[in-house]
């Protein structure tokens, strides 16, 4: 059995004077600086006022595990200062990056983010009045959030407004990323000359969903390109609402947008309202697009618009193609049911406990806390939790997923106390019960093979409720039994030596039929909702309870 998780709190106990987040602020700097292997830090009234000059970022909070950083008030009013961002946050896990008031006022100089958020987990990153009242001073964001996983992904809220003859470009954003989104949101504000191309963008990526509002609202004679957006990804969704709304001489050219492996969806509402002289250009647009009160359609050329249906080769779902789209799902995160058979090889997942090391607190003071999204304020007070902040959005997330209705024939429960879970197993199960779990982390990420294997409950569809781990500023798990499952036991060895180095335990689920067509599982076995099995490993601190055999 694994052992217990450790102690180290992830968060102060109520009535702690000491933050959970305690970071360094820096402020007022005012010199050049490079910044190579550097962690967790806040900055505020950075670079302003700058007179040329150049500052740098990179192996910024590299690796690390929810990190925060906060960029406020930096460069403003500065004049021909460069920035650039290389290798910001690679490899870290529920990253979480605001900047505000970023080169607001600025004239001249570039900024460029490369290397940014690559390979992380969760990324949480926020744009608010970026490059405002800016003159000249262009972005570049390049390997921005590549290879991601799940999340909100970023938000782009104001950025450029006002701004003069500020180009914006995306390059290589969101590549090959897994479920990550994008919010822009008045987007080039009323701005003058705006040019902002979107290449690269979301390609090759699993279910990437963006949502632009109000962009370019207001904007006068700007330039706004989407090339090779959204390409060879799976499904996606894209929203587009008052775009250009009120604008004055706005072009936007949409070449080889979405042409995905699968189908996405894509939403023009009240696109280029109010707007004079507007200019749109689409060719080689994916399908299954709708557009509706769609402005100046007599502005609008389509040129090799593709309307082809699910079945057309441009857009045929492949087993080929599908192992290519969706390269971000882990080997042997998923598998059947026909290869847990002594002797078969497979990779093993990287099973290891990423979670911060936290503990459950005592019942008796667990169930004095109020644990409902309508007391968050409450919550955010007794975590020291301040607004906007990525504590906030942990213990909101959390939140949203306990309370989230179960799925078909689901019993769930979200479980603080090592009391309630045992009362929550007991009373699906009954009293007599045991809890199972995977040894240790060994094998993990590498090939292995299976040794002796044992079906519980004789390798018949048996009860079972399972306890994964939940971030929160506790230790919290979500424990839920779905019906027609299997639970097996086998002990995993090295391929080569054929020496025993784990004891796994697995469990399949029979029933797939509510699960969702764009699950990992299915884009991973090339298969869909109801039509196969779907087995996995109960990974480390996690667990799998069952009625105890005689």
């Amino acid at each position: 059995m694994l052992s217990p998780p450790s102690s180290q709190p992830f968060a102060p106990l109520p009535n702690s004077s000491v933050s959970p987040i305690c970071l360094p602020v820096l402020k007022k700097h005012d010199h050049d600086s490079h910044f190579a292997i550097y962690n967790n830090k806040n900055f505020s009234n950075y670079g302003t006022d700058r007179a040329g000059g150049a500052d740098s970022f990179k192996n910024y909070s590299d690796g690390d595990n929810i990190p925060v950083d906060s960029f406020r008030r930096y460069g403003r009013d500065a004049a021909g200062h460069d920035e650039s961002f290389s290798s910001y946050a690679p490899d870290s896990n529920v990253v979480d990056q605001s900047f505000n008031t970023y080169g607001a006022g600025a004239t001249g100089g570039a900024g460029e983010f490369k290397g940014y958020n690559v390979e992380v987990n969760n990324p949480n990153v926020r744009f608010v009045s970026y490059s405002d009242n800016a003159n000249g001073k262009g972005q570049k964001f390049s390997t921005y959030t590549e290879n991601a996983n799940a999340g909100p992904g970023q938000a782009f809220t104001s950025y450029g407004k006002n701004g003069n003859g500020a180009p914006n470009e995306f390059s290589g954003y969101g590549t090959s990323s897994n479920v990550v989104g994008s919010d822009f949101t008045n987007y080039g504000e009323t701005a003058n000359g705006a040019n902002d191309t979107f290449k690269s963008y979301g390609v090759d990526g699993n279910v990437p969903q963006n949502n632009f509002i109000n962009y370019g609202d207001g904007g006068n004679a700007g330039v706004d390109s989407f090339a090779a957006y959204r390409e060879k990804s799976n499904v996606g969704d894209d929203s587009f609402q008052s775009y250009a709304k009120n604008s004055n001489a706005e072009k936007a050219n949409f070449a080889n947008y979405g042409k995905s492996f699968n189908e996405g969806t894509d939403k023009f509402s009240g696109y280029g309202k109010g707007a004079l002289g507007q200019q749109i250009g689409f060719k080689i647009y994916g399908v299954n697009t709708t557009f509706k009160d769609y402005a100046n359609k007599k502005a609008v050329t389509f040129a090799s618009y593709t309307n082809a249906s699910p079945t057309d080769a441009s857009v045929k779902v492949t087993s080929d193609s599908v192992a290519k789209n969706n390269k971000w799902i882990e080997p042997g995160k998923f598998f059947r049911e026909s290869m847990l058979k002594k002797g078969s090889s497979m990779p093993m997942p990287d099973i290891r406990d990423k979670m911060p090391k936290r503990s459950f607190l005592p019942r008796s003071i667990i169930s004095k806390l109020p644990f409902s999204t309508s007391k968050i304020d409450q919550l955010k007070e007794i975590f020291h939790a301040s607004d906007n902040s990525s504590m906030e959005r942990i213990i909101l997330d959390a939140l949203e997923e306990c309370e989230r209705a179960p799925s078909p024939g689901e019993t769930k429960r979200c479980v603080s106390s090592a009391e309630d879970m045992i009362d929550f197993a007991t009373s699906v199960l009954g009293r007599n019960v045991a809890v199972r779990t995977t040894d240790n982390v060994n094998g993990s990420k590498k090939n292995i093979m299976i040794g002796s294997i044992k079906g519980i409950n004789g390798g018949k569809v048996t009860k079972s409720v399972s306890c994964h781990q939940s971030l929160y500023p506790s230790l919290l798990y979500y424990c839920h039994s779905v019906p027609k499952v299997r639970v097996y036991e086998a002990d995993l060895l090295d391929p080569n030596s054929k020496a025993k180095i784990n004891h796994g335990v697995a469990i399949c689920h029979l029933d797939t039929s509510s699960w969702s067509p764009t699950h990992g599982a299915f884009l991973a076995l090339g298969s869909g909702p109801g039509r196969i099995e779907v087995c996995h490993w109960i990974f480390e601190n996690d667990m799998t309870w069952t009625i105890a055999e005689a």
